[in-house]
């Protein structure tokens, strides 16, 4: 068996993709020797220096969901992250509920007050913070996730992505894990890619997940 995994996970919450990114590692899990570690990353910071909005977010509303993780992880660590994290995914991208902060911090046993944080700018430091330690492992260019594995910086391997739908199962989730981790070891690689289908499959095996919303 190889040596244990544990893996950093920088998300946002609002991206689709990045949530079939994140079903497909908790997949991996249960058959490969690797934990997960729940960070946030936040694609309004990615974006804001660009000419252009990729997002269409004029309103803002993609601090929201981050400023609240960011609270989450700093009072009660990364595994409440992880928790709001599945609470958040499964209302946006399964739901469509896109204002449901609050019920999501109440599905995941955290306390709904947490949700006054989203329109204040208290935790928008621990937002930038989180969000240029990923870029500085994995460099710029990338969007959300962003996945890290290894020990020291030194040693870490990063990687955006992986963009899948629908999400891998069972001994699949296993060897995308395997095949990801070989790709990223491997100093000069880079890049893997070819076409997104012109309509983005729905996830059946997670309740019909929608790839609707902001995308990274």
């Amino acid at each position: 068996m190889p040596d244990r995994h544990t893996a950093d996970f920088w998300f946002d919450p609002s991206c689709p993709y990045t949530w079939l990114a994140s079903r497909w590692l908790i997949e991996a899990t249960k058959v490969r020797p690797l934990e997960v570690n729940w960070r946030v990353m936040s694609l309004s910071v990615l974006n804001e220096d660009r000419d252009d909005d990729p997002e269409g977010d004029v309103d803002g509303y993609l601090w929201r969901p981050v400023r609240v993780c960011a609270a989450v992880a700093e009072a009660y660590g990364q595994a409440a992250l992880g928790r709001l994290f599945t609470a958040l995914g499964t209302r946006l991208h399964e739901r469509g509920e896109w204002g449901a902060v609050e019920s999501a911090l109440d599905d995941a046993g955290l306390p709904a007050e947490l949700a006054r944080v989203a329109d204040a700018t208290a935790y928008d430091a621990a937002v930038r913070a989180s969000h240029e330690e990923a870029m500085r492992l994995v460099g710029p260019e990338v969007g959300s996730p962003v996945i890290a594995v290894g020990g020291a910086d030194s040693e870490r391997v990063a990687f955006f992505g992986p963009v899948v739908a629908p999400v891998p199962r069972g001994e699949q989730a296993g060897r995308l894990w395997d095949g990801a981790l070989a790709l990223a070891s491997v100093p000069g690689f880079y890049e893997l890619k070819r076409s997104r289908p012109q309509q983005p499959p729905t996830d059946d095996n997670t309740g019909g997940t929608q790839l609707e919303g902001p995308t990274a």
